[in-house]
């Protein structure tokens, strides 16, 4: 045989991996339904999947190498990008803080 693979395998192998497929086929899912139900809408929709797998640490990891298609990104807008917090203190026109108060 041409490639690194056993001649055999076990018995128990072909089980163990329907499994492993069933138990991520599941979790994918139920992720996936989560999200729909997130968005009022009773079908999942790829968007949906990517939406749950993103946001999933384990999940993103394993799919960090795949693409899904009509998936889009997650939103994400870069802290600097933000604009500016002007005029954030209340106590500008001169009331005293509750932090503040020199007597």
């Amino acid at each position: 045989s041409k490639g690194k693979y056993a001649e055999r395998i076990g018995a128990g192998a072909p089980v163990y991996l329907a499994a492993v497929l069933e138990y991520l086929t599941a979790e994918v899912l139920e992720l996936s339904g989560n999200a729909a139900r997130d968005n009022k809408k009773s079908r999942i929709i790829p968007r949906h999947v990517q939406l749950a797998v993103r946001n999933d640490e384990e999940l993103n990891q394993l799919l960090s190498g795949v693409t899904i298609a009509q998936g889009g990104v997650l939103p994400n807008i870069h802290n600097q990008l933000l604009p500016k917090k002007t005029g954030r203190p209340k106590n500008a026109d001169g009331a005293p803080s509750s932090q503040s108060q020199e007597s």
